[in-house]
């Protein structure tokens, strides 16, 4: 695998190899269960552990191979059960093969008591059997011997039928030809393949069961096999469920892991992922472009373009687009936790409302209750998390702030802009007023000959140029905006070309006839209707 991660804790749908590999061997109801480690001992016996506490671990000593691994389970079952030895069948499998399942192995048990064999031998016929060892049948079609790869002549790699490597055993047959057993062989281990050849000499008989099934007696020894075998389980999965009732919309882009249990009509759109100890009630639409780890979908509830985490969706919810749902997140029946929101550990109540661009962790929402746009809870004080609580139908307006802790009634409001520092009481409206002042200048002072100061200086002269227009504008009809006679004007003041503009002639007209223009003398206060 290349990987510090032993090959058998590598995952596919959700669980270890071995964990796939423990739940089938389960699956018999067997009275003893024994895992042999060796390789990363102390990861994997923590491991398996944790999922099957009432598993024996038992240490391979260093005399290598399978039949080494077998012998030393085998005394320390025996020494479990106060024995000098075990009765009955013993079955062998391994930890690297995840899609075996409990039936093929009942399948497997029940022919080998039924035949009374001394051993029977799951085996599979490949198109491409390297690596594999080879069956070997008499001339009646009987288990001849099992010879592996490395030891197998050019005509017996010829053979396709392969041997998995799973096995059920008379057990004192098994403990007495283990004992037989040597490391005579190319690789210096002691075979558990070796045993059939003993048995046979014993008078034993070795059958075998072959399964047309190829991938539950598949093994993973790099990424390439995993990734094969994690694909064929997952379509397997996505099959069963389609048979049950589920619609998945785009079964190449869908991942569900065995733990995730789905109701009838939900529908499962392009990209979605569901993992762990999901569950999706009946009618709710999952995706696209979603990924739900330990979430409860509730009836009817629409999740899309959403990253959730141990969280509870109830019925008729809805959630998204771009929605990140950490742990501890509760939505209530018909509420709604929309585009770009993220929540944690929040209890947001029937029918409330968190629509946009927002965050709320630590808190609790009540009823009917409408979130504004970009409000958030600030419930990190740099060292402590605090708690917010925002009752019933209360309605906060854009950017509101809510600084933990604090407590805001049923039926307050809050006003843009808010930051709320104290308790709101019911019915209340929060505001956080504070006049707005404007420092002019500011930008061409403290960052001249920056972008921002070149624009500001064009808009203020801009707006300079069309104060005067205007103000041109404003004059009376023939007279300069000045007030004053000018380059240009006659000894009235009056513009030849305002003259025109009115239809009237400087030549034609009398003086006498024109308003008098003034003009105050600079050491003249001005009137108070001239200020």
């Amino acid at each position: 695998m290349k990987s510090r991660t032993p090959k058998i804790l590598h995952e596919l749908g959700g669980r270890s190899m071995v964990a796939h590999a423990l739940a089938a061997a389960r699956g018999l109801d067997p009275r003893s269960l024994a895992v042999v480690v060796r390789h990363e001992r102390d990861k994997v016996a923590e491991h398996v552990a944790a999922i099957d506490a009432e598993a024996l671990i038992v240490d391979q000593d260093e005399i290598p191979g399978t039949g080494r691994a077998v012998e030393v389970a085998l005394d320390a079952l025996a020494a479990a059960h106060g024995t000098e030895g075990l009765e009955g069948t013993v079955v062998v499998t391994y930890g690297d093969v995840p899609l075996l399942s409990s039936d093929l192995l009942r399948e497997l048990v029940a022919l080998h008591e039924d035949e009374g064999n001394a051993v029977t031998v799951l085996t599979a016929v490949l198109d491409d059997a390297t690596g594999y060892g080879r069956i070997l049948r008499d001339p009646e079609g009987g288990v001849a011997a099992i010879r592996e790869h490395k030891d197998a002549s050019e005509d017996e790699r010829t053979v396709l039928e392969v041997n998995s490597g799973i096995y059920a055993f008379d057990a004192a047959i098994l403990a007495d030809a283990l004992r037989r057993v040597t490391t005579d062989n190319a690789q210096g281990e002691k075979y558990l393949t070796d045993v059939l050849g003993i048995v046979r000499q014993d008078g034993g008989r070795v059958a075998a069961l072959v399964t047309e099934d190829r991938w539950q007696v598949e093994g993973a020894n790099d990424r390439v096999q995993l990734q094969a075998l994690a694909a064929e389980h997952n379509r397997r999965i996505l099959e069963e469920w389609m048979r049950a009732g589920v619609t998945v919309v785009d079964p190449a882009t869908t991942w569900i892991d065995g733990s995730v249990r789905l109701a009838e009509d939900v529908v499962i759109k392009p990209n979605t992922q569901l993992h762990g100890a999901t569950v999706i009630e009946r009618d709710a639409v999952i995706g696209p472009d979603t990924t739900l780890v330990d979430v409860i979908v509730g009836e009817g509830a629409t999740v899309r373009r959403t990253e959730g985490t141990k969280s509870e969706i109830g019925p008729g919810a809805t959630v998204g687009p771009f929605t990140y749902l950490r742990a501890g997140t509760v939505l209530g029946d018909g509420g709604k936790i929309g585009a770009f929101y993220e929540t944690k550990n929040a209890q947001i109540g029937r029918g409330a409302k968190l629509s946009h661009l927002g965050y709320v962790g630590d808190a609790e929402v009540g009823e009917g209750t409408n979130i504004g746009c970009g409000n958030i809870t600030a419930n990190y004080d740099g060292v402590n998390k605090h708690r917010t609580v925002i009752g019933a139908h209360v309605r906060t307006s854009s950017n509101t702030v809510f600084v933990a802790p604090v407590t805001v009634g049923d039926g307050a409001y809050t006003g843009a802009g808010a930051v709320v520092r104290k308790d709101v009481p019911a019915g209340a409206l929060a505001l956080s007023v504070a006049p707005q002042r404007n420092a002019e200048g500011w930008t061409e002072a403290k960052r001249p000959g920056s972008p921002s100061a070149v624009a500001a200086a064009a808009a203020r002269e801009s707006a300079a140029r069309e104060s005067a227009a205007q103000a041109q504008a404003q004059a009376p009809a023939g007279i300069d905006a000045a007030g004053s006679g000018a380059a240009g004007t006659d000894a009235a003041g009056f513009s030849s070309n305002g003259l025109g503009a009115t239809g009237l002639s400087a030549a034609g007209t009398d003086d006498a006839a024109l308003p008098p223009q003034t003009s105050p003398s600079a050491s003249t206060p001005p009137t108070e209707e001239g200020k």
